[in-house]
């Protein structure tokens, strides 16, 4: 067995490389999720190592004296992530030149051949899902002979395997949590509509929706929702609780955990049987009896990707949603005491200056507990990049999605609608929700009720005006 580490590398000071099925970028309010894209393989090979380096504040000099004892790297990347990337990936192979260097994630996913040839220092990259792939080779099969890969050769040249058959078996898995408890402090990771510390983890692969701008289910879960069975999953949260006995929620973090009702009316009970609090993604479109099976059984919070209010964007995203059932949703989730972070998303194809002040006022109407405001990224391999590039909405100067500091920038820009327009609407997004009388009294209620709470919303609003300080200098 190769001697492995899997390495989510340093990069922009609070920048969330290993962010799922969220943008990877600086957010408004720091936050790290779990890097179980890479803590999955990391299960599977006896006497690895995970470092995840930015929650961690690791630098470099710890992980190159690490190296000199390894065999293979394995370096979770990103689009906006990549060219930092490489270059670390440079620096571990001066440390170890023996050293066998891959890469997985979405961004060579897509793009294997580029990412070769732009990555020197590389030796494979991992196609689509990688998890028995970086198995495999851990256990020093030749790259010539595993299923889904590109790699280079001893002759430079960039050969592409056959690809790797999608995992039908989830249960196969092993637990991420072990990985959690071996090599990562959970302290390290929060996010703010979370109770902290939280643990997050996938029952699940896949997701069902055809979104055209969602990254992971285009790229490397695909659209049919594998699953892990309710049984399986309480098992992991049962070893959690007992190696995490401080920890105050689950996530479960599947792209959408709600596209199999009644697997997630079983998980919820599972749940129920054993006393967590626990959220998850959700589409806006629950019955109200489902709901209502979730909340008393231990759900405290959904994650809605609402992404607008403007029912022609819902169609030319192909969403899938009716504004009307959105609001039915949240109306019900209100009632039954289910608190909503909404997501939403600006500059989509069909935006108008008109739209966004539709999305600002549908936002106000339906009050979700909390929100966050995002750039429409064209991330490659997604529909919507192939959109962008057909029709000059993206310039190639903006293709790195975030701009020096590891910010968000506004990639997208339309006739009628100009990156400024659309990058300086996130802030008037924000300002119009949250500093609104009604708003800013719920929050102060919330404060008060909890010294807790008090001191957890005064650090994100620091580091909410920091994040605006950052965006208005770059």
């Amino acid at each position: 067995m190769m001697r492995t580490l899997f390495l989510q590398p340093p990069s922009f000071d609070g920048f969330d490389g290993g962010a799922g099925s969220r943008y990877q970028a600086k957010r408004e309010i720091k936050s790290f999720w779990y890097p179980t894209w890479l803590a999955q393989p990391a299960a599977l090979v006896p006497g690895s190592r995970l470092i995840d380096a930015p929650p961690a504040k690791m630098g470099m000099d710890p992980i190159l004296e690490d190296v000199k004892n390894r065999d293979l790297v394995v370096m979770h990347t990103s689009t906006p992530s990549f060219a930092s990337d490489v270059r670390v990936a440079q620096m571990l192979k001066d440390a170890n030149p023996k050293l066998m260097i891959g890469m997985v994630g979405a961004k060579v996913a897509v793009q294997p051949n580029e990412s070769m040839e732009k990555g020197g220092p590389i030796d494979f990259v991992a196609r689509n899902e990688f998890d028995f792939t970086i198995k495999e080779i851990a256990e020093g099969k030749p790259l010539a002979e595993v299923d889904g890969i590109t790699w280079r050769n001893e002759k430079g040249e960039i050969i592409a395997n056959k690809d790797r058959a999608m995992i039908e078996d989830m249960d196969s898995l092993p637990f991420v949590t072990e990985v959690y408890k071996r090599d990562l402090n959970i302290n390290d990771y929060f996010i703010g509509y979370l109770k902290h510390p939280y643990i997050s983890i996938y029952t699940g692969r896949g997701c069902k929706s055809r979104c055209t701008f969602c990254l992971w289910p285009q790229t490397v879960g695909g659209h049919r929702y594998r699953t892990r069975s309710p049984e399986h999953v309480a098992a992991e949260v049962r070893l959690a609780k007992q190696y995490f006995p401080e920890v105050q929620e689950f996530m479960f973090d599947d792209d959408t955990f709600t596209d199999d009702l009644p697997r997630a009316e079983a998980i919820a009970r599972e749940m129920g049987k054993l006393g967590v609090t626990w959220s998850c993604n959700a589409k806006a479109n629950v019955p109200y009896e489902t709901l209502k099976i979730l909340k008393e059984n231990g759900l405290r919070l959904l994650l809605v990707g609402y992404e607008s209010g403007n029912q022609q964007i819902l169609h030319n995203i192909k969403k899938g949603m009716r504004v009307e059932t959105a609001k039915e949703f949240t109306r019900n989730c209100h009632k039954l005491g289910i608190k909503i972070h909404g997501t939403f998303i600006v500059g989509l194809p069909g935006e108008t200056k008109e739209t966004i002040q539709e999305t600002i006022q549908f936002a106000k109407e339906i009050n979700p507990h909390t929100l966050q405001v995002s750039l429409a990224a064209p991330y490659p391999g997604t529909f919507l990049h192939k959109q962008a590039t057909e029709n000059g909405w993206l310039n190639e100067a903006e293709a790195e999605l975030i701009d020096e500091s590891g910010v968000q920038i506004a990639p997208l820009h339309y006739p009628h609608l100009s990156h400024t327009e659309i990058f300086e609407s996130v802030e008037e997004f924000y300002r119009k929700f949250y500093f609104r009388g009604s708003k800013i009294a719920s929050i102060v209620n919330e404060m008060i009720r909890s010294p807790q709470m008090m001191k957890r919303r005064l650090r994100e609003g620091v580091e909410f005006f920091q994040f605006l300080k950052d965006r208005h200098a770059a």
